[in-house]
């Protein structure tokens, strides 16, 4: 196996702009920068004082006050870089995440620690290391450069039994310094901290006065080995081996091969400049196969190139061009910045997260040797579509629906009542980990295609991306789904919207008309957790009428400032002729109802969405 630190210089099949979208030089990782760590930690600074110190390791008490705001949200605290940069901003809720935990949970134990090569991941490893060796952590993993997707952290996590893990990301968001950081911890069968674990982080940061730092010098984490502090150890791994090993593992490799190194197969993977970037070359190239020209944008960097790393029709527009363009290729894919969330195309086709993971599910028993023993259940997130619940219907499976959040999916999961999961948001995954998967889903539509064609000769005509959803289609229905999302709204406007929407839904009545529509119920999701009991609520207002058409409304917590208002649309089709219609076409009386029942331009100002999906 290739090492990842091959880093793969940016290349596209078709045009020179997708090698390099942002016209920077694609010149090796990323730069390295002297690192200014935003803490006092010395043993000389003045305001330290020794605590009790683990053999051979000088722990220094640094004083510190609290910060407002650092509330963690649905995938960890996300703040611009330049707030993470002041000092103690970091380390405050390092520190009150051990304070958060019971001690058995790291205490002598193992942790991991990646992130997704953003601005600032180098000097915050450092700050983490430094904090966690303070605190009593035996060993700290941490991928070659900082880098490990999140995908790849969960996988450590659950291969090496470690007590957890940090992931240094803001997920899609854009980086560099003027734009996003974030940073999230992850338990010991590889899931995101539940919020009973959250909740207590932010209580402690409110009232933490000291950060517990050991003295050791900065780590070197270019080179892999371990490197010893006295009882405490760093040891910097490859971020790809135990990841690709898994992934040889879930699915055929044979069976994919034979797919992407077929003469009449072209295939284009597009990382953003982002994590896989470092697993694309080690696994569609070295293991699979696949021409290195079908690579795009494939040396990760710390400002992603000036790109925004989501994965969807708007920002990932240089692969729509190609695979809407002459001579497209049959299968284009993209990831977004931590390597979680995956876009799929088919020659000048779409395929809406909804649908692929409906159609994953359905192709998987056949297509894919880790569920050959048969799927133990199926989930979706509240607002992603129904295509997967026909699915679960005609499979005989059970079915769940939770809250937007991976966390909800993995305690499913612990319980064995759960194989394939995916949210809306273009997040799709299995119970190989507790976290969704950008690389795993598009292993898994090409070894969807390759399946569908592995009796095909050169030359035949090859079952397509295209042929394979409307197939879906025919079978189950489709279910016309679009998204709209209204980025860095104010928040107070986005507020008010909600309450307006609420009190709509407390005076609804089953059997009231909204336009054509006769409304069935009207809602503020709330999610009892059937393995634990806990209560999430207020996780969306829907409107659902009669004919099972749904106009979902949320704020979503992914961002690091303001509120993106996030309009789900979605509508239930049988009849096999109308399958080819434009989805937007066929969801505008919902669209136009959605936007008139919601006030949003009266709320928030905005004409336009910032992106459709």
């Amino acid at each position: 196996m290739a090492s990842s630190s091959t880093m793969l210089a940016s290349s596209r099949p078709t045009a020179s702009a997708l090698m390099n979208r942002r016209g920077r030089p694609s010149n090796g990782f990323m730069r390295k920068r002297q690192l200014s760590l935003s803490v006092r930690a010395s043993s000389s600074s003045s305001s330290s004082m020794a605590v009790a110190e683990p053999e051979g390791l000088k722990i220094n008490s640094v004083p510190t006050k609290p910060f407002e705001g650092q509330k963690t949200g649905t995938s960890g605290l996300r703040k611009k870089v330049k707030v993470f940069m002041q000092e103690n901003y970091l380390a405050n809720w390092i520190q009150a995440l051990f304070n958060s935990l019971p001690p058995e949970d790291y205490k002598n134990g193992v942790l991991v620690l990646g992130g997704d090569g953003r601005f600032f991941n180098q000097e915050a490893a450092q700050i983490i290391i430094k904090i966690a060796a303070g605190n009593g952590v035996s060993k700290i993993l941490v991928g070659r450069d900082g880098l490990m997707s999140t995908p790849a952290v969960s996988a450590v996590i659950r291969k090496r039994k470690a007590n957890g893990g940090f992931i240094m990301s803001a997920s899609h968001n854009p980086g560099g310094p003027d734009y996003d950081w974030g940073i999230k911890f992850n338990y010991n069968s590889g899931q995101p901290a539940p919020e009973s674990i959250t909740d207590k982080i932010y209580g402690n940061t409110l009232s933490l006065s000291e950060i517990r730092m050991a003295d050791i010098p900065d780590v070197d984490l270019s080179k892999l080995g371990v490197t010893e502090y006295g009882s405490f150890s760093v040891e910097v791994i490859d971020p790809v081996s135990d990841y690709l090993e898994l992934m040889e593992n879930v699915f055929d490799f044979e069976l994919i091969r034979s797919l992407v190194s077929r003469s009449d197969f072209r295939f284009i993977f597009d990382a953003m400049h982002a994590v896989t970037g470092a697993y694309a070359k080690p696994i569609f190239v070295d293991s699979l196969g696949a021409d290195l020209r079908s690579i795009a944008n494939g040396v990760p960097l710390e400002d992603f190139g000036h790109g925004h790393p989501d994965p969807n029709l708007t920002y990932a527009k240089d692969l729509v061009d190609i695979m809407y363009g002459e001579n497209a290729p049959d299968l284009g894919a993209a990831s977004d910045g931590d390597g979680d969330r995956n876009m799929i195309l088919g020659r000048g086709f779409f395929v809406t997260p909804s649908d692929s993971v409906a159609i994953i599910a359905a192709n998987a028993q056949d297509a894919i040797p880790y569920f050959q023993g048969g799927l133990k259940g199926l989930a979706r997130s509240m607002p992603t579509s129904g295509a997967l619940d026909r699915v679960a219907a005609k499979l005989n499976l059970p079915f769940f629906e939770v809250p937007t959040g991976w966390k909800f999916f993995g305690n499913l999961m612990d319980a064995g009542k759960l194989s394939i999961c995916g949210e809306e948001s273009f997040g799709t995954g299995s119970d190989h980990i507790r976290e969704k998967d950008g690389i795993w889903a598009v292993l898994a539509w090409l070894s969807i295609i390759a399946y569908q064609n592995k009796d095909k000769k050169v030359g035949e005509k090859l079952i397509s991306v295209s042929n394979v959803v409307k197939e879906h289609w025919a079978t189950y229905g489709r279910n016309f789904f679009s998204r709209y999302d209204y980025e860095e709204c104010k928040s107070d406007g986005a507020n008010n919207m909600v309450e307006h929407l609420r009190d709509m839904i407390s005076k609804s009545k089953a059997g009231q008309n909204y336009g054509s529509y006769t409304l069935q119920f009207a809602d503020d999701f709330t999610y009892t957790d059937p393995m634990d009991g806990s209560v999430a609520s207020k996780q969306g207002v829907r409107f659902v009428s009669s004919d099972g058409s749904r106009i979902i409304f949320r704020l979503s917590g992914t961002g690091s400032s303001g509120a993106t208002v996030r309009i789900y649309i979605e509508k239930f089709e049988p009849d096999v002729s109308k399958h080819d219609m434009d989805a937007q076409t066929a969801l505008k009386p919902l669209i136009d109802m959605a936007l008139s029942i919601s006030k949003l331009k009266d709320f928030t100002g905005r004409e336009k969405p910032t992106v459709i999906t």
